[in-house]
């Protein structure tokens, strides 16, 4: 067994995909692209915003027919496959180098890894964006794409060479790996170089740095789902009292018994339909 980085810290996996064999070979087994390229740029914008935002890209790299992105994402965020599909489209749109050119020189793939899940449960989808007709035929004239991948939800359906990726990136969450039943030798590179004491005083604070942050937005995800159910259920309370409070006063009930009754002021009784289009409001509301 090995001691290892856990991939879930953006310090681990950008120093271990970094690495331009192991890059090349990810890309390999999950686009079938053989690329030719020096080096891996981490941390990459472009000169010049794209729209509003400045997207920024985990692992960027670029020969003269591809343009690759692999991020990762290790808090799981209910906007990841619009966020995504935003920096694709940037790296699309950067290209562009006057009006009456539309066609990207470089193909553009980006490869997104959801280390924490995701709400749909699936281990690979595709965003494809090669037109097709009715029947579902592509007709081969786009070739740029989004793979989503979710190590967590990897089946025995699954096909290799994913499996091995998705695997050994599981296998990493808890620390320790078993490097003897890894065959491709760019998984094993990886496990090397996450090793646990090659790692860096600069690697290890960097990663307690992220811990926190994440145990952070869990903690304020957590308390908003709470805070949204208890909502809920005050909300459900108040509709049904205020239903209440409508069959007492069809049957001319005093409206002081009504107010004993449903805990409901006077007010909230004499205009109920005031009081639940308000209380409609903000449904969806929780501490950012």
């Amino acid at each position: 067994m090995k001691e290892v980085a856990p991939l879930r810290y953006g310090v681990a996996f950008k120093k271990a995909f970094s690495e331009v064999d192991v890059f090349k070979g990810f890309v390999r087994d999950f686009l079938g692209i053989h690329l030719e390229i020096d080096r891996v740029e981490t941390e990459k914008s472009f000169p010049k915003p794209i729209g509003n935002i400045d997207s920024r890209y985990d692992l960027f790299a670029e020969d003269k027919n591809n343009r690759i992105i692999v991020d990762i994402q290790h808090v799981r965020h209910s906007d990841h496959y619009h966020r995504f599909l935003h920096y694709h489209c940037a790296a699309l749109l950067e290209q562009a180098p006057r009006f009456s050119e539309y066609r990207a020189a470089r193909t553009v793939f980006t490869l997104v890894v959801l280390i924490s899940g995701d709400k749909h449960k699936k281990d690979i989808t595709v965003i494809d964006f090669d037109p097709k007709t009715l029947n579902g035929k592509p007709i081969n004239e786009i070739r740029h794409k989004i793979i989503y991948i979710c190590p967590k939800y990897m089946t025995a359906e699954t096909p290799e060479p994913y499996r091995e990726w998705m695997r050994a990136i599981n296998d990493t969450l808890d620390g320790k790996v078993d490097e003897t039943t890894y065959s491709l030798p760019e998984v094993r590179k990886v496990f090397d170089i996450i090793e646990e004491e090659t790692l860096s005083p600069c690697d290890r604070a960097r990663m307690m740095d992220e811990r926190r942050n994440d145990e952070y937005g869990e903690e304020k995800f957590s308390k908003g789902v709470k805070k949204g159910v208890k909502q809920g259920i005050e909300k459900g309370a108040r509709k049904n009292a205020i239903e209440t409070a409508k069959a007492m006063l069809e049957r001319s009930m005093e409206i002081s018994l009504i107010a004993e009754i449903t805990g409901l002021s006077e007010a909230d009784i004499l205009h109920p339909t005031e009081i639940d289009s308000s209380d409609c409001n903000n449904d969806d509301q929780m501490d950012e």
